[in-house]
């Protein structure tokens, strides 16, 4: 594994270039490598440290320890991939090359574009100032999700507020976890009923995906959580302990709102990366377009992208990864060879609500909403081996199946190729 591979004011090529050393990089790198171990791939990636990011609350709710989520980058590294420790800061298509923010530059046959999305917490005034004390917390951040379980276990009466922002976000279920897993000790601890518990949400529906709304409105009722709709967080003045939001009525006009607090859980805008979006690839969201069954650029065709940075519209999750992976791989080596692209994806997602300690929503659906479960049982029905599932075999399933390139249970059950503008889903 290489981590010079190419030197100053030169360009090296590779046969794939893969920028991004995230789930989404790790994993299809591992499989192009396992179908075809003679490919040169460099993953662009400078971080030392790889993160399971999905456990993260259930560490705020107290399910799973922060030291299980986190890994030395060059211990999930593929081994014949070159791994260099940069930041990509320009994609140059009409030149196949992508430069790097130590002055190099790296040259491709095929690029594949996966870094992720961008944690936009200064867009809500003041928060970065109080992030991690005056009872300010966020699951979507390594160092805080210890703190919010700090947090839920000193509660013992107030006001505790919960938001989520306009989509699209990573894993959009993710909200109302901490939600659900702080509700669910405080009434085990009997202090729920000191507790006024609300839910601020930017947009007007609970879950994108209606199927699951039904379950998931039983247990807002049972933790008599209050939802306010189309409440939207602009600022936060933790020594105050006020949180200001942006709060649209019915017909459509929007005041500021300020509301006081004990514990505050926030969820950050996501943006797309600044790479991906002042770059020629991008569509008028700022994402890396694709087209939504083969993943490849519509317009550069020698470029595919998964994960939370591509346009497709499905829940920007790492179950989705997982099943990208397979139509990437696919893909390329057809594209490299010159084929047709078989492989379709059908917008898979999956997201396991944790309602209660003990008990998940499997919340599985492609696009459209369609369900896609991938067991013979009704998915709206909160189940213990869910929680076993959430809790146990996904964390080791990622850790020795998708970031090795072993693919299982992920084939697709998509049709051939429809139009790159499907409708698009917001869960």
């Amino acid at each position: 594994m290489s981590t010079n591979a190419a030197a100053p004011g030169n360009t090296e090529t590779f046969d794939v270039v893969v920028i991004g050393g995230g789930a989404a990089g790790i994993g299809v790198t591992a499989s192009l490598l396992r179908r075809r171990p003679d490919l040169r791939i460099a993953i662009v990636e400078p971080a030392e440290r790889h993160y399971y990011q999905p456990a993260w609350t259930l560490v705020g709710g107290g399910a799973f320890n922060i030291d299980d989520t986190v890994r030395p980058m060059s211990s999930v590294m593929p081994g014949h991939a070159h791994w260099i420790k940069a930041s990509a800061s320009a994609i140059e298509p009409g030149q196949h090359t992508v430069r790097l923010d130590d002055g190099r530059s790296i040259g491709y046959r095929r690029l594949i574009v996966c870094p992720g999305l961008r944690l936009a917490w200064d867009r809500i005034e003041g928060l970065e100032a109080t992030l991690g004390r005056n009872g300010v917390t966020s699951n979507y951040r390594f160092d805080l999700a210890p703190y919010t379980w700090q947090l839920v276990r000193e509660l013992k009466g107030g006001k505790a507020l919960f938001t989520q922002p306009g989509m699209p976000i990573k894993c959009a279920g993710a909200p109302q976890k901490a939600l659900y897993l702080s509700c669910d000790y405080w009434r085990t601890q009997r202090v729920l009923d000191q507790i006024d518990v609300e839910f601020n949400l930017a947009g007007d529906v609970l879950f994108g995906v209606a199927a699951f709304v039904p379950s998931l409105m039983k247990y807002v009722e049972r933790y008599r959580t209050s939802l306010a709709f189309g409440s939207n967080l602009v600022s936060v003045d933790g020594a105050r302990k006020v949180a200001t939001f942006a709060v649209k009525d019915a017909n459509g006009s929007v005041a500021r709102v300020e509301k006081p607090f004990d514990m505050l859980h926030v969820v950050p805008p996501q943006v797309p990366p600044a790479l991906v979006s002042e770059s020629v690839l991008a569509d008028q969201a700022g994402w890396c377009e694709v087209d939504h069954a083969t993943l490849a650029h519509p317009r550069v065709p020698d470029v595919f992208a998964l994960g939370d940075a591509c346009s497709a519209p499905n829940a920007k999750t790492a179950a989705a990864v997982r099943k990208q992976i397979v139509v990437v791989a696919d893909n390329l080596l057809a594209s490299l060879d010159g084929k047709p692209l078989p492989a379709r994806y059908d917008g898979y997602g999956a997201c396991p609500l944790t309602v209660e300690k003990g008990k998940v929503v499997l919340a599985e659906f492609g696009y459209g909403g369609k369900l896609l479960p991938t067991f013979p049982l009704n998915p709206t029905v909160p189940r213990a081996s869910a929680w076993h599932l959430k809790a146990s075999f996904l964390p080791w399933l990622y850790w020795n199946g998708l970031l090795k390139g072993r693919e299982w249970l992920t084939a697709s059950t998509a049709q051939p190729a429809k139009p790159a503008n499907q409708a698009k889903l917001s869960a």
